[in-house]
């Protein structure tokens, strides 16, 4: 096994082929009103969206790219909201597609429900939880009684034998509360947990942005509690970079000040600490996953639109009218997104350009350029002082098993979220 293997994962096929997950904004209906809703989700079902027939046809394109097919995570607005929700599940486990649910966490989300939705197939949920009190949690969600039903429906699906995603927005109001999210990750239990770094787009635009040194900061402490939590990244694919550091300098010294960590991450430490996070056993690392807008990840919108990303608003066409295997393979977005070498500013500069790529959604959001250089990320390209031991980490690779991928570099051909991908206000990717 390769050294990189233990830092990165890539995937097992060809990207440029076949993405690693999909994302269907089923519905833009919901009875929340999130502050950073990417979907500016609103009360009532949109008369365009992809009715039934429709929607089998698109978990009918997905099954199309090839065993095992993509994964389809079926996300919002709130999926609830759909009454031919638990068909649509069963349809896709009858065309071999393995099907997750991304739900609002409103009172539709009861105990019978998820049992319906286990019954007809699905692999696993993915819930939200931005705070670790119902006044942090139901303050940024808008509704009060969001955290308990929240926690409640992540029992009773992990009752049932349900994988369990949880995805947290990393944002002003909860950067100094996360290790008291990931606490409570801990003590329930999860499949994953996905720090989610803000896209300026829909209602986020209004949320202001954290600087570079805080992103660097809370990406070396995700890393950290990946020994606690199984942890990743959502939209900030500079993760990967953080890991490859990391994995270099644990056998050089202390990653704090050649890193140039700051306060931020200082206090998240000691409070990880307190809460004994870093104590007890230790589990195995997850190595992120090589994935990207366009490059293993794939949005369909609910009207049947195809996007890089749920926060890439730019289309490159319609299920209605060609299909998500052609669109994904050939389009002149997706496949210019798959170039490292049409980055620009400091990504297209950077040694990690091939691994991390940075967020083409946030880089779209901010200068409306898909190309741009990442803008919450401050790493200047070639300063990292171990080019030697980091240049033989980036000369392997290997696959979703862990096993050493032959001839190629990581990341050569893909790259965002990985696990279950994000819910409905998130990428993803």
């Amino acid at each position: 096994m390769s050294a990189a293997a233990h830092a990165i994962r890539r995937q097992r096929h060809d990207a440029g082929e076949r993405p690693f997950i999909v994302i269907w904004e089923s519905t833009r209906a919901c009875p929340l009103a999130c502050l950073h809703c990417r979907a500016e989700a609103v009360p009532d079902r949109d008369p365009r969206e992809l009715d039934t027939v429709a929607a089998k046809d698109l978990l009918g394109q997905v099954a199309a790219f090839g065993q095992p097919a993509p994964l389809f995570v079926i996300t919002g607005g709130d999926p609830f909201q759909r009454p031919d929700l638990t068909e649509l599940i069963a349809y896709g486990k009858e065309v071999g597609v393995r099907v997750a649910v991304s739900p609002s966490g409103t009172p539709t989300l009861t105990a019978e429900r998820l049992r319906d939705l286990h019954a007809a197939g699905a692999v696993g949920l993915s819930l939200s939880l931005d705070g670790s009190t119902a006044e942090l949690h139901d303050t940024f969600r808008r509704v009060p009684g969001v955290f308990r039903w929240t926690l409640d429906a992540w029992d009773a699906a992990r009752a049932l034998g349900m994988k369990v995603q949880i995805n947290t927005t990393v944002a002003r109001h909860n950067l100094h509360d996360l290790p008291d999210i990931v606490r409570i990750v801990a003590e329930h239990g999860a499949m994953l947990w996905s720090a989610f770094f803000l896209v300026p787009t829909g209602r986020g635009r209004s949320l202001g942005a954290l600087t570079a040194g805080e992103v660097e900061d809370v990406l070396n402490f995700v890393y950290d509690v990946g020994l606690t939590v199984p942890a990743k990244t959502t939209e900030a694919h500079h993760f990967r970079r953080v890991a490859l550091q990391r994995q270099v300098l644990a056998a050089t010294g202390d990653h704090m000040p050649v890193l140039g960590l700051g306060p931020l991450y200082r206090e998240l430490r000691e409070r990880a600490t307190e809460l004994g996070l870093d104590a007890g056993a230790r589990r195995v690392r997850r190595p992120p996953l090589d994935v990207n807008a366009g490059r293993g990840f794939v949005f369909v919108s609910h009207t049947g639109t195809v996007h890089p990303s749920g926060f890439l608003p730019l289309a490159a066409g319609s299920v209605r009218e060609t299909p998500l295997t052609e669109i994904y393979r050939t389009s002149a977005l997706f496949t210019g997104l798959r170039d490292p070498d049409r980055l620009g500013g400091r990504c297209g500069a950077c040694e990690f350009r091939r691994v991390c790529g940075g967020s083409r959604s946030r880089a779209y959001g901010v200068t409306g350029d898909p190309y741009a250089e990442e803008p919450w990320c401050g790493y200047v390209p070639g300063s990292f002082p171990h080019q030697r031991e980091l240049a033989a980490l980036l000369s392997g690779g290997a696959d979703t098993e862990g096993r050493p991928v032959r001839g190629h570099t990581v990341g050569s051909t893909s790259n965002q979220n990985g696990g279950m991908g994000s819910p409905k206000r998130r990428g993803v990717a």
